[in-house]
């Protein structure tokens, strides 16, 4: 974990929120009914990677074991406007030197993210501050496995934005939107951080998720009025706080994303992830930076609010991933194809198989 963690890198969070009955609930519970629908429709279309057609330009249509990289190398100039600059690189031999002159070649500067190019919820990301820690970072990872070095966006805010477009209809729309609150404690120059997390009623539920990451850092004492933020990366399965930010969802934000959308080619389904200078920016369009696009295995993260009910999450899951289909099919159609099973099973594994090998996350 990275001292500098307990800098203000986000907008304060509301008050920390109740866990709720459904917010950790386990994945069959949580999965069972898209996993039944997705049955139900590949039997009915007669292929069950149909999905992976829903972004004809990206390998598996984003669905699992794609490069993120991907979609940021087919954007256009006005899409790439809005990307946090990046570059990859292939750890090996010489790691921090090849790195330095991707880097410079990219006209990248510190501080800035070091992320795992095939990956998902957050596994392997670590924030980079100073040129110190980048060998380490570096260093970390397996040899031969690719990396996105992306240019770390300093806005406080993160947020999902998730569009939606079929391709008989002249203009998409976002269907969710999730704002992204990093869980944070603030000192009082007596207790320990390891107190501090325990006496949140919250953060005490989930101190699994946060103490491997502070291990070395659980005995200081943060001065008063210090905040410190416990994770980095913007996840829920990491510990991250999710709202429901459809209330923020304007016609100018629409419009914006739907211009951005339109400037990558075939991009029918996914999600931005994006950090943003402020809610009232935001709302207009405007004062964000995309710092990731996930594809047709993106999920609509906003059912992860504490207040959403078991029947909302299926609802809105099934909403969502069937459109995928019905725009998949429409897409098939037209002369696109699907991934195949086994080519998208042999993707997945290897997703898989690199997790299990990336360092933790910060």
């Amino acid at each position: 974990m990275n001292d500098s963690l307990s800098e203000p890198l986000a907008l304060a969070p509301p008050p920390s929120p109740p866990v709720s009955r459904f917010e950790f609930i386990p994945g069959w519970l949580a999965y069972g009914p898209v996993v039944a629908q997705w049955v139900a429709l590949g039997l009915w279309n007669r292929d069950f990677s149909l999905p992976t057609a829903v972004n004809p330009r990206i390998g598996t249509g984003g669905l699992c074991g794609e490069r993120k990289s991907e979609f940021f190398d087919i954007a256009g100039p006005l899409a790439r406007a809005t990307i946090a600059p990046f570059t990859t690189l292939t750890t090996g031999e010489n790691d921090f030197a090849r790195a330095q002159a991707a880097m410079d070649e990219a006209d990248l500067a510190l501080p800035l993210v070091v992320k795992p190019d095939i990956g998902c919820n957050g596994t392997g990301v670590r924030l980079v501050r100073d040129a110190a820690r980048l060998p380490q970072s570096l260093a970390a990872f397996p040899r031969n496995v690719a990396l996105v070095l992306q240019q770390f966006c300093p806005y406080p805010g993160e947020a999902g934005i998730f569009y939606i477009r079929h391709p008989d209809e002249p203009s998409g729309c976002i269907t969710s939107l999730t704002l992204k609150y990093p869980p944070m404690v603030t000192g009082d120059g007596r207790t320990s951080l390891r107190a501090l997390i325990a006496a949140d009623p919250r953060h005490a539920k989930l101190q699994s998720l946060y103490v491997e990451r502070l291990a070395a850092r659980l005995d200081e004492i943060p001065a008063a009025g210090e905040t410190v933020q416990l994770v980095f990366t913007g996840n829920h399965c990491k510990g991250s706080i999710f709202a429901n930010g459809h209330a923020e969802i304007t016609p100018a934000l629409t419009a914006r994303i739907e211009e951005i959308a339109r400037d990558i080619p075939e991009f029918y389904f996914g999600r931005f992830d994006v950090r943003y200078s402020s809610l009232a920016a935001l709302r207009q369009g405007l004062g964000f930076t995309i710092i990731e696009i996930n594809g047709a295995g993106a999920e609509a993260t906003h059912i992860w609010d504490p207040s959403t009910t078991l029947w909302h999450i299926w609802r809105d899951q099934l909403d969502h991933y069937g459109a995928a289909w019905r725009i998949a099919r429409t897409l098939r159609a037209r002369g696109a194809q699907s991934s195949g099973h086994w080519k998208t099973f042999r993707h997945w594994r290897n997703q898989v198989r690199l997790m299990a090998s990336y360092p933790l996350n910060d």
